[in-house]
């Protein structure tokens, strides 16, 4: 699956020749050239890694990384921050902020793919090392094996925390049934496509307050189910 990159930069000629430049690596490119559209775009979505130009109309930069950053939902996404200045002082306020890299223009798309794709190995080992996932009051521990919502402990068995855990490691990202069973269950060995609703089932019941209607593992009917992150 190809890695979803946002470019946030109000000069649509730059915007549209940084887009043709990754989406000639593959990667799925939408655009945003005012900070309003960016927090709409990122209220909406989920990227992988964000182009961020800093100075922007109606919403600054550093405030959209501010908000990326600040955002369980985004925990594992790069910023690349693109612009005409170079001062030391925004620099050092970008990578305070959060930021990943920095380069700035003019830059040629060639160093933008490569720097890109330095980025989204690193953020790939970084979040491969956190120990510890925490959407909205879930508290997930990898290493223990433990689970607790609200501050309460969950109980739950071996296959439903690999279940939970393999959404919760890619929130707001959505898997049907027989993709799921592939990567939780295994490829060689059948598993009926109604064994995942009973698993989903029985983990609403577990860490949802009203499992019919949840907050974690949401349903996309006919395509199928997600965390939101």
């Amino acid at each position: 699956m190809s890695k979803r990159i946002l470019i946030v930069e109000d000069e649509k000629e730059i915007a549209e020749l940084i887009a043709y430049s990754l989406k000639r690596e593959n990667f799925e490119v939408d655009i945003a050239l005012d900070g309003e559209d960016a927090l709409k775009k990122l209220k909406h979505n989920f990227y992988e890694l964000v182009i961020l130009d800093l100075m922007l109309p109606k919403i600054q930069g550093l405030e959209i990384c501010r908000f990326i950053k600040d955002n369980p939902k985004f925990q594992n996404t790069g910023v690349v921050i693109v612009t005409v200045k170079g001062e030391e002082f925004d620099k050092i306020t970008g990578f305070e902020m959060g930021a990943d890299d920095y380069i700035t223009k003019p830059f040629s798309p060639k160093e933008l793919v490569a720097r890109v794709k330095a980025v989204l190995r690193r953020v790939k080992i970084e979040s491969s090392d956190k120990e510890v996932i925490k959407i909205k009051d879930m508290v997930i521990d990898k290493e223990k094996y433990l689970v607790s919502v609200r501050g309460e402990p969950v109980k739950l068995s071996y296959t439903e925390f690999r279940l939970l855990l393999y959404l919760a490691e890619r929130p707001n990202k959505i898997f049907s049934r027989n993709r799921l069973i592939d990567e939780v269950w295994g490829h060689d060995v059948y598993v009926d496509p109604r064994t995942v609703d009973v698993h989903i089932r029985r983990l609403r019941l577990k860490i949802e307050k009203d499992p019919d209607n949840p907050v974690y593992i949401k349903t996309l009917r006919g395509v199928g189910y997600y965390i939101e992150g």
